[in-house]
């Protein structure tokens, strides 16, 4: 009887050295999976890090930088896209933005928005005189260029990505092409030029056959989003970019680390960004859950027109009601949000300029007199009846401006606006598709 219970005492002894020698060797591999996660992601931090320094970081002050007032998107990332002109890699002041998106991206879902504002949409500049949107990267560069977004459009956009559209077509070209479907206008007019795009990106030109899908190079690609002498002109156009971005997002998600690899050492060095690594590792991070959504372009409810001033316009009729709408889109989780007293000041004086008014039944009108405007047919339901004009709003008198006079202090009279930089000549044919 007291060898068994000896027996049995050693039996369980050993049972319970096992346990403990299991559980070291559970330790050991726990330890091992951490210390290799940690591994990979040094690694992977070092990778990034040594290809940070090919971007051309532009750092941004933040107290540079205007925000209306109480205009905060909880729970989203708003960045700036712009696709610059440059045939140096200057992507800085001076270079045209021949493309100007919003992109929203929600923090928790991932889902990326974006939204194309029209490069000679009639807004508000730095100085607070009104010319096309995309004067304001030409003058100012990026910084100058998120202020204008934000203070016309109750955005709180901090960083900003700009590339020039030689970077596009190389990024396209490595990712394999893109499949996109023509119709025999779009052909024939990208085979018009597609020819002085490849030559700028230092490419050779290949034509396409007519109306059909074909997956595009990259000169093709890049060519078929600028063309604008089509129907539709840069509502069109604006149309393909978003196509081509969309088309580029679904095959970067799914390329290779090759692939990835060789675009960061080529195409990186034609990107200008506000970025920060921490930034950028933290947006990398989660890249395989982005999903791209819609999208749309800016204003939604638009009107066009020529201004003395600064030559062929898009007007928002309303900016007010244009505004809301587009933080309805890109903002689907937004609530609460009412248009800033800033955009309502910039509404105002837009329909002052352009007597294009947004009445309470969504309909506009072009080239309206508005001091014969009736409050009772106003719009964001206010009463502009007995509105004084004279009030000074960025210290230029209003009442009886006479529009062959200057404001900035600059002498308009006698201006050649066939050298227009917003109606601008890349060195293209005047005549191009991509005016």
């Amino acid at each position: 009887m007291a060898k068994k219970k000896q027996k049995q005492l050693k039996a369980a002894q050993a049972a319970k050295a096992r346990k403990i020698k299991r559980r070291r060797r559970k330790k050991r591999v726990a330890v091992l999976v951490l210390e290799v996660l940690i591994l990979t992601i040094l690694a992977g931090t070092a990778y990034v890090m040594a290809k940070y320094d090919k971007f051309q970081r532009v750092a941004i002050d933040k107290d540079d930088l205007e925000f209306n007032d109480g205009i905060a998107q909880e729970g989203y990332t708003t960045v700036a896209l712009f696709g610059g002109d440059s045939r140096d890699g200057q992507l800085d002041a001076g270079t045209h933005a021949d493309t100007i998106i919003i992109v929203a991206i929600d923090n928790e879902s991932k889902e990326i928005r974006m939204a194309s504002v029209y490069r000679d949409t009639y807004l508000q500049q730095a100085d607070g005189t009104y010319d096309k949107a995309n004067s304001a990267y030409f003058n100012g560069g990026p910084k100058e260029a998120i202020n204008l977004l934000n203070k016309n459009l109750d955005l709180d956009i901090e960083d900003y990505v700009t590339v020039d559209f030689k970077a596009l077509s190389d990024t396209i070209d490595l990712l394999g092409g893109l499949e996109i479907e023509v119709s025999d206008e779009e052909a024939a007019m990208l085979n018009e030029y597609v020819a002085e795009t490849a030559a700028v990106a230092g490419k050779e030109a290949h034509y396409l056959e007519g109306a059909g899908t074909y997956n595009m190079d990259g000169p093709q690609a890049v060519t078929y989003a600028r063309l604008r002498k089509l129907e539709g002109g840069d509502y069109k156009r604006t149309e393909r970019q978003r196509l081509v971005i969309q088309k580029m997002f679904e095959k970067g998600v799914k390329t290779d680390l090759s692939t990835i690899n060789k675009i960061i050492d080529q195409v990186f060095p034609q990107v200008s960004t506000s970025f920060t690594l921490p930034e950028i590792i933290g947006l990398a991070s989660g890249l395989t859950k982005y999903n791209l959504g819609e999208n749309t372009g800016f204003p939604i409810e638009k009107t066009d027109d020529t201004r003395a001033d600064v030559g062929s316009v898009v007007i928002p009729v309303g900016l007010r009601e244009n505004v809301q709408e587009l933080h309805e889109f890109l903002y689907p989780k937004e609530t609460g949000y009412v248009v800033s007293d800033t955009v309502g000041h910039i509404a105002d004086e837009i329909s002052y300029f352009t007597g294009v008014i947004r009445y309470d039944d969504g309909t506009g009108s072009d080239n309206t007199d508005y001091n014969s405007y009736s409050g009772g047919d106003s719009y964001s339901n206010d009463d502009y009846s007995g509105y004084d004009y004279s009030d000074d709003y960025s210290s230029y008198d209003y009442s009886g401006y006479d529009y062959s006079d200057d404001y900035s202090n600059d002498d308009y009279s006698g201006y050649d606006y066939s050298d227009d930089y917003n109606n601008y000549d890349y060195g293209y044919d005047n005549n191009n598709g991509y005016q």
